[in-house]
């Protein structure tokens, strides 16, 4: 009888373990389709070899040839043995699961949408949005005394909350946001998976509170962004910040990225201030049937302050590119654990 409750207490454990399996996913912007970097491209496919995410949330795939980053990408990932599969868009995704279904959706006035694909992953069906967000009224800087508008030093540092935010709000972010809000509540409703990724051109608010106000040049300024707050009151969690609560040691930083394959001025916007922010994501859904395992910043350890490269200075959590980096933002890679639904 012992020996029968041992076989049936191992089968038990062998079939909770089947059950389960892991989904990791690679967000990047393509920097105008990886064309500004010498060898980007390469250096793009190079580092979806080195990660080996599942799936890869992309944005800026135009090249200025008009080329489309994710078919070139897709064939030359298949030429090294590896099958992707992505269709063209204004922002763009590519999996190796296939994409069941893929629509444009969240488009503002002048913002151009999100790419929401379904795809069906461990009998879920997983929905994930690539988003690009209005890069214009970029209100971060006004802390640091830059224009979000012109990118140009003004008189002074704006230190009130409220100016800065009601500035912000020119942007289409925010509507685009709401957007998607209310298309991923209805997904969620139906008990799908949902995640959401990429450069979303705004700080998150856990990054601007109290225990940095007196850092990177936020001049004592505390500021609940927006966008990040839209999605924490609808229950999105912020991949990084989950995994590295604490923003003063892990600040995550995505912009400017030290890039040393780049020209320096085409990454520093606001060469005399300490621009530096995390505006590239990974957002997720709880449910039951997935937890995150990891996140990571993936890039270049360096960054960019006051217009020069400098050393990594912080404990942030990095997957380092092996080969060229094609772009000025760092990426994020976040790996999920997904378990299987009954059948």
């Amino acid at each position: 009888m012992k020996k029968q409750c041992c076989y049936s207490l191992l089968s038990l454990l062998l079939i909770a373990c089947s059950a389960k399996q892991e989904l990791s996913v690679l967000q990047i912007n393509a920097w105008h389709g990886a064309s500004t970097v010498p060898g980007g491209f390469k250096g793009l496919v190079d580092i979806v070899v080195q990660t080996n995410p599942d799936i890869v949330l992309l944005c800026e795939i135009q090249a200025p040839d008009g080329s489309n980053v994710v078919d070139r990408l897709v064939d030359s990932l298949q030429t090294l043995g590896k099958t992707y599969y992505g269709q063209k868009g204004g922002t763009g995704l590519i999996s190796k699961y296939k994409i069941d279904e893929q629509t444009l959706c969240c488009a503002s006035d002048v913002q151009g949408a999100m790419v929401k694909s379904r795809i069906s992953v461990g009998g879920h069906t997983l929905l994930a949005y690539s988003a690009h967000l209005d890069y214009t009224h970029y209100e971060c800087y006004l802390p640091r005394g830059y224009s979000g508008t012109s990118w140009k030093k003004i008189e002074s540092p704006v230190r009130d909350a409220d100016s800065v935010l009601r500035a912000n709000r020119l942007s289409q972010r925010d509507e685009t946001i709401a957007a998607f809000i209310e298309d991923a509540k209805n997904e969620i409703g139906k008990g799908n998976l949902v995640l959401m990724g990429g450069d979303l051109n705004e700080p998150s608010h856990l990054d601007w509170q109290a225990d940095t106000k007196n850092l990177r040049d936020h001049n004592g300024v505390v500021i609940n962004w927006d966008c990040s707050l839209m999605l924490a009151d609808m229950g999105m969690v912020d991949a990084y910040r989950e995994k590295y609560p604490d923003a003063v040691e892990y600040p995550g930083f995505t912009f400017p990225a030290g890039n040393r394959d780049a020209e320096l001025n085409k990454l520093a916007w606001a060469p005399e201030a300490d621009e530096r922010d995390r505006i590239d994501f990974i957002y997720y859904y709880p449910n039951p049937h997935w937890t995150l395992k990891s996140a990571s910043i993936v890039g270049p350890e360096e960054t960019v302050l006051r217009g020069k490269i400098q050393a990594k200075d912080s404990e942030d959590a990095f997957v380092v590119p092996l080969g060229v980096w094609a772009t000025d933002h760092k990426g994020n890679l976040a790996v999920f654990t997904i378990r299987d639904r009954e059948k």
